[in-house]
Order: structure tokens, then sequence, then C-alpha cells
């Protein structure tokens, strides 16, 4: 995951992020906006607020994209921390942990992470999924 701020052109964070485990094992090769599928949801979404709950401070996203990926904030698709986030588990399994679908980060960046993102950033999710990218309204 990349955090850019678009004004300055900074690169705030440069992150590992999770993929939801019905996704792919390795590596996130299939996507839905379908409840209980566990699967990463591609395109752009606007983030809103913050809560805590089962996985701690966590940051409500709304998919921007019909059909794609607005059924995210009804799915419970939200930036949270999770301890299978990390380096050493990249390097053990080959993978990171695998969420339910929402993108996890590292809890240690969670809190600053979100609070630099939260209320009206956007998130873009991108794999080249020929699909998508042909019939995506926003790309299109």
């Amino acid at each position: 995951m990349w955090v850019y701020d678009v004004r300055s052109h900074i690169l705030l964070f440069q992150e590992l992020v999770s993929h939801g485990r019905g996704s792919g094992k390795t590596m996130a090769t299939a996507f839905s906006n379908a409840a209980e599928s566990n699967m990463t949801s591609l395109g752009l979404f606007r983030t809103g607020e913050t809560y805590v709950g089962h996985n701690g401070y966590s940051l409500r996203l709304d998919g921007l994209e019909r059909g794609v990926n607005d059924h995210a904030r009804d799915r419970a698709i939200v930036i949270h921390g999770a301890p299978y986030v990390n380096a050493v588990t990249a390097r053990a399994n080959g993978y990171l942990g695998r969420s339910l679908g929402c993108p996890a980060v590292r809890p240690e960046i969670a809190r600053k992470l979100i609070d630099t993102v939260k209320g009206g950033g956007l998130l873009f999710a991108y794999y080249p999924d020929q699909r998508w990218l042909k019939s995506s309204d926003l790309l299109n």
C-alpha cells in the first residue's frame, strides 16, 4: 500500500497490506463485491469515519464503483490493523495472513495511517483484471 499526499507529491506510507482470503493464497487474483465472499474488491473507495471494533481502531470505506465495490460498507470492508501483516510472516510463509476482504495493515502503523487518510481520502485498489478494466465506468 502506498499513501501519497497528492498536493505535496510526498509518499507518506509504503506498507504491507493483506488481501481477502477468498482472493487467492500468495497473490490476489480474484475479486468480488459480494457479501461473505471473503474477497478483496477493486476500484476507488472514499474513506469514511473511524470506529473501534473487533480489530481495534478501524476506518470505514465506501466503494464508489457500482457493481464493483459499492457493497463495501455493507460487507464491513474497512482498513484495520492485523497481527498477521508483518514481514516475518511474509518471509516464513511466502505471503501475508489474509483478511475477510479488508485491506489490513501492520498494527504498529494502523492508527497513524488511518488518521492520515480518514474523512474523505481516496483509496484505489488495482489489479490488471481485464474484465474490470474494460467495464469500469470510472476508468472508461
